[in-house]
């Protein structure tokens, strides 16, 4: 399996996850030049940009270390061009990062918060 289908079957075991859990998918694989944002998904009124991390351990940090303060970035610049373009009516936004190890799935809520006037 290569990297591609790896993360494709990642964003999906997350997905199903999230659905269990109650949030609606709205969108995966959100791509602008800036960046992509894997899930894109309403949890009750707060809309959620996840980013999904999958490892086949717990070295160099695990799944979590991998999302450094540049991919941040990235993310937050990518949910601005959503946040434009689609005019969503939320209450609040967040950014959760879904990290899964083989066996194991562990869902950080609000993982980051944008840089001050972000948004």
């Amino acid at each position: 399996m290569n990297t591609i289908q790896s993360g494709n079957e990642g964003e999906d075991i997350a997905c199903q996850y999230l659905e269990q859990k109650g949030y609606c998918i709205i969108a995966r694989n959100y791509r602008r030049p800036c960046g992509e944002i894997d899930i894109i998904a309403a949890d009750k009124k707060t809309l959620v940009f996840v980013e999904v991390k999958k490892r086949a351990s717990n070295a160099f940090g695990g799944p979590i270390a991998a999302v450094t303060r540049a991919k941040q970035h990235k993310i937050v610049l990518t949910a601005q061009y959503y946040l434009k373009e689609n005019a969503p009516k939320f209450d609040n936004i967040r950014f959760d990062v879904v990290c899964l190890l083989p066996g194991n799935i562990e869902h950080i809520e609000q993982a980051f918060f944008p840089q001050q006037n972000s948004f």
